[in-house]
């Protein structure tokens, strides 16, 4: 077993300026990358729904996807997992724990969680193995210092092609593609109320109907202070309210 973060680094796309090496990157064609995506998907849904006690695993991220030999994924380290009664839906630490960058913006600053956290993540790593770039370590772009910000700016913009790892054959699976951006902004939106559920998000990226457009993401910028430690600013506060498990709304 292999982290997902080391085929990343093989790969060389976390060098400087984000650049994917186009001669090594191209071994994670589509369908394998598809393939990662489809078990982590599954996996999350065991966790919120089909194990026997709800898990929500509040560590999401790259480095915590193990590969094996044909590139199926597990997800791993629940160290920082809680368990959710059957009538929980959510809940609130005072102790913030988790990877920046994967944090769901209503957890980061005010400590409240739920499945919806566990999707936020999702979404951050369906975008990093679409792109072949990480969201942490994305370089600054005017007002979009991370992934989700520039990803989001260029769907707007209609340049979504863009954000695709340049490595992928973009002219058979554009279809596809378009879809699963779609998704991994409609789980990394502002408000977890907006959210898609895991069951949700695998019927969206398996279905060929029209999606709902996605609603403006979290925006945050992170910086670090002289003691070392992480600074997040968020433009907007969040209140329990906003955590629910509601499904997304259609056009």
């Amino acid at each position: 077993m292999f982290e997902f973060s080391q085929v990343a680094n093989a790969t060389n796309n976390f060098s400087d300026g984000n650049k994917l090496d186009t001669t090594r990157g191209a071994s994670l064609h589509w369908n394998k990358r598809r393939h990662i995506i489809d078990g982590i998907a599954q996996g999350l849904l065991y966790l919120h729904k089909h194990s026997r006690l709800r898990v929500i695993h509040r560590d999401l991220k790259a480095s915590n996807i193990l590969l094996d030999d044909n590139m199926g994924p597990k997800i791993s380290d629940f160290g920082l997992a809680r368990i959710f009664g059957s009538n929980e839906t959510h809940a609130n630490t005072s102790r913030v724990v988790g990877t920046h960058g994967y944090m769901a913006p209503e957890y980061a600053s005010e400590g409240l969680f739920s499945i919806k956290s566990d999707v936020f993540s999702f979404g951050v790593l369906l975008l990093e193995i679409i792109t072949g770039k990480r969201n942490t370590g994305f370089y600054q772009s005017g007002n979009f210092p991370n992934l989700i910000g520039y990803a989001w700016l260029l769907w707007k913009e209609g340049k979504w092609l863009e954000v695709v790892d340049p490595c992928l054959d973009v002219q058979h699976h554009n279809v596809e593609m378009m879809r699963f951006i779609n998704v991994a902004l409609m789980c990394v939106q502002d408000n977890a109320i907006d959210r898609p559920t895991m069951t949700e998000v695998i019927s969206l990226l398996n279905e060929s109907t029209s999606l709902p457009e996605p609603k403006q993401p979290a925006y945050f910028n992170i910086s670090l202070e002289s003691n070392g430690k992480c600074l997040i600013e968020f433009e907007k506060s969040y209140s329990i309210n906003d955590v629910t498990n509601s499904p997304p709304k259609g056009r």
